[in-house]
């Protein structure tokens, strides 16, 4: 093993060590704790034993937090970054350990989705109910159209290159940046990271440990923040951290390989659905605060 992964491995060892003992801080110290229910490790194993086959977890698992009504719109970005530590550490460890890449991009890459993904988690942590719910319906209309033009053929298929060089590596580094803070308001980095490295030439296979190193560094760096805040919900994140890892495990050494095209028209259409519902919450999040001001002002008597 080349001394770029084992260095890898080591700092996502000290990172998940931080993360989880802020975790066990919070939970010693905090009363009101919830246990995660079996829809929430239902949800957390079948969200995660798609990700592991290249569906990605983050568009599913919010539009089923959607249907169930749970957690509220406001907490699902910092449950799917907190909840997801466990499992991208896993999925690091093993594609990182089966595929070769070049460890200068890979390292580099990973470099800057952390950094990406620490400013984003500052600012979700912040970020008010209508906002989130902006962001994430987008994020999810964004997802429904992946789903969709990677079943009809339209994603580039990428090249041969094993790395990247010149314009191409800022690029791709730039890239990364972007999409590491984005993915703290919902919006999965699978898809987009694999695009873009398609239409620079390179290898699609090659691209797995760059996308799951990216998760395994910056979902603990994130996560940190969104504990801080306690803006996450504690079941469903202990339970898409607990069963999350086992789909993942499932899909990797077990399963390997599923016929997905149909799969991903189904969930296309599910995605698509919830991006509509969240954007209609928002509405109705807009009406109501225009409410609660026009009735702020009848009672301060200026109508």
């Amino acid at each position: 093993m080349s001394p770029a992964k084992i260095g890898l491995f080591v700092l996502i060892a000290a990172l998940g060590a931080m993360f989880f003992a802020q975790w066990l801080a919070l939970a010693r110290r905090r009363e009101l704790r919830e246990r995660p229910s079996w829809s929430d490790l239902g949800i957390g194993f079948l969200t995660n034993f798609g990700d592991a086959l290249g569906i990605g977890s983050y568009a599913t698992t919010t539009a089923l937090y959607k249907f169930r009504g749970r957690p509220d719109d406001e907490l699902i970005p910092g449950t799917l970054t907190v909840g997801s530590v466990s499992v991208g550490m896993a999925e690091t460890v093993i594609f990182v350990t089966l595929i070769t890449v070049d460890p200068k991009l890979l390292l580099t890459m990973v470099a800057s989705a952390t950094a990406g993904a620490w400013l984003g988690a500052g600012i979700v942590s912040r970020m008010p109910r209508r906002s989130i719910q902006l962001f994430m319906g987008a994020a999810l209309l964004i997802a429904a159209v992946s789903f969709v033009m990677g079943n009809l053929g339209a994603f580039p298929v990428g090249g041969a290159a094993l790395s990247l060089s010149g314009w191409r590596f800022l690029a791709a580094v730039v890239t990364n940046f972007i999409l590491g803070a984005l993915s703290t308001v919902g919006i999965g980095w699978y898809a987009p990271t694999m695009v873009v490295l398609a239409l620079l030439g390179f290898n699609l296979r090659a691209a797995f440990p760059i996308m799951m190193g990216s998760g395994g560094v910056m979902l603990p760096v994130a996560g940190v923040r969104f504990l801080r805040s306690h803006r996450f919900a504690w079941g469903p994140a202990l339970g898409f951290a607990t069963a999350g890892v086992a789909g993942v495990l499932i899909a990797a050494f077990i399963v390997k390989r599923l016929p997905l095209h149909t799969l991903r028209w189904l969930v296309a259409a599910v995605v698509l659905y919830a991006s509509v519902a969240m954007l209609r919450s928002a509405r109705r999040e807009r009406v109501a605060a225009g409410d609660r001001a026009s009735g702020h002002i009848k009672s301060d008597g200026v109508l």
